[in-house]
Order: C-alpha cells, then structure tokens, then sequence
C-alpha cells in the first residue's frame, strides 16, 4: 500500500530489457516494494550507488513506458508506524490517460485528462485519483474525461512539470469506488453515485 505522496524524484540512470535503474537518496532493500510513477514494482539489484526495479510483461503494457526517463515519481511501500496521509494507493494501474487540455488560472493550473469510458465510472466528484503515483482530489468528471486542479508546489515537486497536451500519464482510480461498485454490478444498467449512496447510507 501507498498513500500517493511522493518521496521523491528519482533519476533514471538506464531502463533496459525489464529492468529500470534509478538513483535516489532513498536506498531501499531487495524485495522492497516501490511505486516507481504510482506502479508497484519490486526492487530485484543494486549497483554503484543505484537500485533497479523489474517489469513484468503486463505491467510494460499497462504503463505509459515513454515517461521513464530523466526523472521519475517513487515512493516507498508505507509502514504500519506511518503517518497517513494522502489516500489509499495499491499501486496498480488500471489504465493510461491523455492529458487533453491545461488551463493556468494563476495561483494554480487545472489538468484535463482522458481515460477510457470503461474507468470513468470509478472516478468520482471530489473523490481521489493518482496519477503517476501523485494523489490528487477530483473537482469534476464528464463523458470520458476529468479535471484535476494543481497548485504550484505540486508541479514544481513533480514531472507535472513536464506535462503537456497528449502527455500520457498512469491512472490509478479510486479502490474504494472500484470496491463500491463490484460490489452491486448486478444492477449495471442503473446504478449511479446516488444510489450507492442511498445503499450505504441504510447500513
């Protein structure tokens, strides 16, 4: 488990074949999980003052492989004795999403982005995302896409920095919503946040 609050950036000294190796002050263990842009992976090898994490086939075909380079999100798996914070982030990816239009207000800069139909149901109003690993509340959601609000400490702290349009970027939904709406997918064809609600709110 993570709680989507990045450690730090890390640099990518090569990504070959499956395996990636980065440098970090943080120095993990063998067998120590890492979310390396919000997907856990497993730390297999150590070199001159780096580690190297391997990818499995399904995870290079589920992530957007093209943002693993130069600098890249970690954060290590958290601890019983943590303090949380953030939200809860299992560090698997459900899909990859298209950063379709940024709008700068100012004092902050809203992120359009695009996920395919099939997730939008397990994105919610004000609810929780993590996108390349970085927890971020939800402001709206429409057809296929939602909007997210970042202040600049957050872009200035992660390659939301280097984001543009068309940028693609790794979507972990909400597990809870996931949970949610398993749980009563028998009534696919009406079941909306509202009756969830009503649901939840007998028990």
């Amino acid at each position: 488990m993570f709680t989507g609050l990045i450690r730090e950036l890390a640099k990518v000294e090569s990504f070959s074949n499956n395996f990636l190796t980065l440098k970090a002050k943080y120095v993990p263990k063998i067998g120590d999980s890492i979310a390396v842009n919000g997907a856990c992976l497993t730390v297999v090898k150590f070199g001159n003052g780096t580690f190297s994490v391997e990818l499995s086939p399904e995870s290079k075909n589920i992530l957007a492989l093209e943002n693993y380079k130069n600098e890249v999100h970690i954060e290590p798996a958290m601890q019983l004795k943590d303090r949380f914070e953030g939200h809860i982030v299992q560090g698997h990816i459900d899909c990859i999403g298209t950063i379709i239009k940024i709008e700068n207000n100012g004092n902050s800069t809203d992120f359009f982005i695009q996920i395919p139909k099939e997730f939008i149901k397990f994105v919610v109003p004000k609810g929780s995302i993590a996108v390349d690993g970085v927890s971020l509340t939800i402001n709206d959601v429409y057809k296929d896409s939602f909007r997210l609000t970042i202040i600049p400490h957050t872009i200035e702290n992660t390659i939301f920095k280097r984001y543009k349009l068309n940028t693609r970027v790794n979507i972990e939904t909400d597990m809870f919503a996931r949970y949610v709406y398993n749980m009563f997918k028998k009534d696919e064809n009406t079941l909306s946040w509202d009756k969830v609600d009503s649901i939840m709110a007998r028990y």
